[in-house]
């Protein structure tokens, strides 16, 4: 059965490590039948969340603040699959991702929530220079915990620092089977 995947892509490099994962899985995802939407939220303008509650779940765009998130809003209500695609910054998400992940919040505000539960599954797509992913993990897995989404895995690449370091090693490998793995 045809799955809708939103990929957030959270890397300032839109042809670095991270971007090579997720074409990767993309293909791989898309190999299977799936249908693939990927956001490169670098070269987007979406703003941080102000904590407002002011958010409208049944809204088209259900948050207060009128940014890029518009375009995010509807393609996360109606996905099977959000993945998450970051380099590894201070042991953590990159801020792009983080503050594309926090405006998500509007989903469940007010008229039905959209975002915890309702059977949606992800994954976790990262790489960095080094190898200390363990922090941003935990905060994955506590994160699919919380949302009740089923945790599909994740590819960690390490020993990435510059552009392009990251081909011909196994992790494309990973990510493109992840990426055709999905049920």
């Amino acid at each position: 059965m045809e799955k809708k995947i939103v990929i957030l892509n959270g890397s300032p490099r839109e042809a670095g490590n991270t971007a090579a994962l997720v074409r990767a899985f993309a293909q791989g995802a898309e190999s299977a039948g799936h249908t693939v939407t990927t956001f490169f939220l670098d070269g987007m303008d979406i703003h941080g969340c102000k904590g407002c509650f002011g958010g409208h779940s049944g809204r088209e765009c259900p948050c207060v603040q009128k940014d890029d998130m518009a375009q995010i809003y509807p393609a996360v209500k109606a996905c099977d699959v959000v993945v998450l695609a970051s380099p590894l910054y201070y042991w953590g998400l990159s801020g792009q991702l983080k503050t594309a992940f926090d405006r998500l919040f509007a989903l469940e505000e007010k008229e039905g929530n959209f975002l915890r539960g309702n059977g949606k599954a992800s994954a976790l797509l990262m790489a960095a220079e080094g190898h200390g992913f363990g922090d941003a993990v935990l905060y994955y897995d506590h994160l699919m915990e919380h949302l009740g989404w089923q945790n599909l895995g994740h590819v960690l690449a390490g020993g990435n620092m510059e552009v392009g370091d990251i081909q011909g090693k196994a992790e494309l490998e990973q990510a493109y089977a992840l990426g055709r793995s999905i049920p």
